[in-house]
């Protein structure tokens, strides 16, 4: 096993990772779906309706409650919030970082967008 395989390994059992229809149900319960995938991948795609777009290289300063520079939908430490990227990988880390930060709830989507599709769940098409 390589060193990044032990490190996601290790991430990941400390989340508590959603299917996407869980994370649909989440979704439609309150939880907060943020989309860390770049802006290619997007447009291509397409995207999850109603996901907070929101780059992984800020993504701790806008989901950070403490932070000055947060989005407003970063109101509570509590707050249930679902990463997702294209495949579920960086995603992970991401989620288990944002514990790090004290965000308890953080958490990710298995298989990211790919899988959230491939399920036929609601996605916007990229436009032409």
């Amino acid at each position: 096993m390589s060193a990044v395989d032990r490190l996601l390994h290790g991430r990941r059992a400390r989340l508590e990772r959603l299917s996407p229809a869980e994370a649909l149900a989440a979704q439609c319960a309150g939880a907060l779906l943020v989309d860390t995938r770049p802006a290619v991948n997007r447009e291509t795609e397409g995207e999850i309706p109603g996901a907070l777009v929101i780059d992984r290289n800020v993504l701790e300063w806008r989901l950070d409650p403490t932070s000055p520079d947060r989005v407003p939908e970063a109101d509570s430490a509590d707050r249930h919030i679902v990463l997702f990227c294209n495949e579920g990988y960086a995603s992970s880390l991401a989620a288990a970082q944002l514990q790090e930060l004290g965000l308890s709830r953080a958490t990710d989507l298995v298989g990211g967008f790919r899988a959230w599709r491939a399920q036929g769940l609601p996605v916007l098409e990229p436009r032409p």
